[in-house]
C-alpha cells in the first residue's frame, strides 16, 4: 500500500493516514477483508514513528472501518458495498460535512462552485482507483 503524506502540511500526520485510508476504501482500491499494512511496517514505509500509524488506525478502528486483532492484523471491514451505515453515522456525517462547507463559503467560494466541487469528488469515487495517492 502506498501513501503520499505532506509533512509539511497543518494537518496531523495520523490524520492524513486515517483520510488516504477512507478515500483509498470509497474509491474501491480497498475492499472489506483486505489486509493493512502492520502500524511497524508503515511506519518503516513511511519514516515516520509506528505510534502515529497506531493513532490513525485506532481512530480508523473507532469510526467502524477497521478490525484489529492479534492474529489478522488491521482488516478493512466497511467499504461501499457494505450496506447501510449504522444508525448514528448519517447525523454526525451531516454535522462534520456542515462545518467544512461553512469553511469554503467564508473563504468566498460560490455556493455553486463548492457544489460542483462536491461532485467532482464524489465522481472520482465512482470508479475503483489502482493505488492509494
Amino acid at each position: 500500500m502506498q501513501l503520499t503524506l505532506d509533512l509539511d502540511s497543518e494537518v496531523p500526520i495520523y490524520q492524513q493516514i486515517r483520510d488516504r485510508i477512507v478515500e483509498a476504501i470509497a474509491g474501491g482500491v480497498l475492499a472489506t477483508g483486505a489486509p493493512l499494512p502492520s502500524t511497524r511496517q508503515l511506519g518503516v514505509d513511511l519514516a515516520i514513528n509506528f505510534h502515529t500509524v497506531n493513532k490513525a488506525y485506532d481512530l480508523l478502528r473507532q469510526q467502524g472501518f477497521i478490525r484489529i486483532n492479534r492474529k489478522s492484523g488491521a482488516v478493512v471491514r466497511r467499504d461501499p458495498l457494505s450496506g447501510t451505515p449504522e444508525a448514528a453515522f448519517p447525523d454526525e456525517w451531516q454535522s462534520r460535512l456542515r462545518t467544512l462547507l461553512a469553511e469554503a463559503v467564508a473563504q468566498g467560494l460560490h455556493p455553486q462552485e463548492v457544489q460542483q466541487r462536491v461532485s467532482t469528488v464524489l465522481d472520482s469515487f465512482a470508479t475503483p482507483k489502482g493505488s492509494l495517492t
